[in-house]
């Protein structure tokens, strides 16, 4: 069950405004790099549920969080249906982040209090969203779209609280213009937790990156 509320989860993704992601099916490696996020600063992980048997990594991930990582927020992302949306949260998932938006995963969170993130590619989309009670809308894939995509519906919908994912890279030029937009966070995933850095075990490097990342987002938000 979910050890935080929607709006605590909420409010530490405005806190710290990244919430880095990725998928490893070797469980050793994602303990590895989630607590090499979590030494770099990062207090949320978005673990993408796209492999066969993705919910025992989870599962176990998840109860290494709790036990040994106090304060790390787990969630779920890839999630394309309610059923696996309740399994998730039944293994500890703190929010559900999804591709698409779906009313019947708004419902099984919306039921649990839990933070749900759908992407969404339009302003419709995103105001159906929120009448459904969504907290944080992900605009995927956020490269396509991009920042003035972003400006644009903060305009008429100053309240909509945005998160892209993809098209996002832990550089000052890159964050500097989502948050200049005025994104509520950013998830991130490749950018960030590379193929190179796990291939190598650099996990020093992929603790600094997220510690850099994490300090650009704190000045370019000033």
């Amino acid at each position: 069950m979910a050890q935080y509320s929607r709006l605590e989860v909420a409010n530490v993704m405005r806190e710290t405004g990244m919430v880095p992601l990725f998928y490893h099916s070797d469980i050793n490696v994602a303990k590895k790099v989630l607590k090499a996020c979590y030494d770099g600063g990062a207090r949320l992980m978005e673990f993408t549920a796209r492999g066969d048997f993705a919910f025992e990594i989870f599962g176990e991930l998840s109860k290494y969080a709790q036990e040994e990582l106090p304060g790390m927020i787990m969630g779920v992302g890839s999630i394309t249906d309610a059923a696996a949306a309740s399994l998730y949260m039944q293994l500890g998932a703190n929010f559900v982040v999804t591709p698409v938006f779906r009313e019947d995963i708004a419902k099984v969170c919306n039921r649990r209090k839990v933070l749900w993130s759908p992407g969404c590619g339009s302003l419709t989309e995103m105001a159906q969203a929120e009448e459904y009670g969504c907290e944080v809308v992900k605009l995927f894939p956020g490269g396509i779209y991009g920042p003035d995509f972003v400006k644009a519906i903060k305009g008429p919908c100053p309240w909509t609280n945005i998160m892209p994912t993809g098209g996002v890279s832990p550089t000052e030029e890159n964050l500097s213009v989502w948050f200049g937009a005025g994104v509520y966070c950013v998830g991130m995933g490749s950018k960030l937790i590379s193929k190179d850095v796990i291939a190598n075990e650099d996990y020093a490097k992929l603790k600094n990156d997220v510690k850099k990342a994490l300090e650009i987002i704190s000045a370019v938000r000033k």
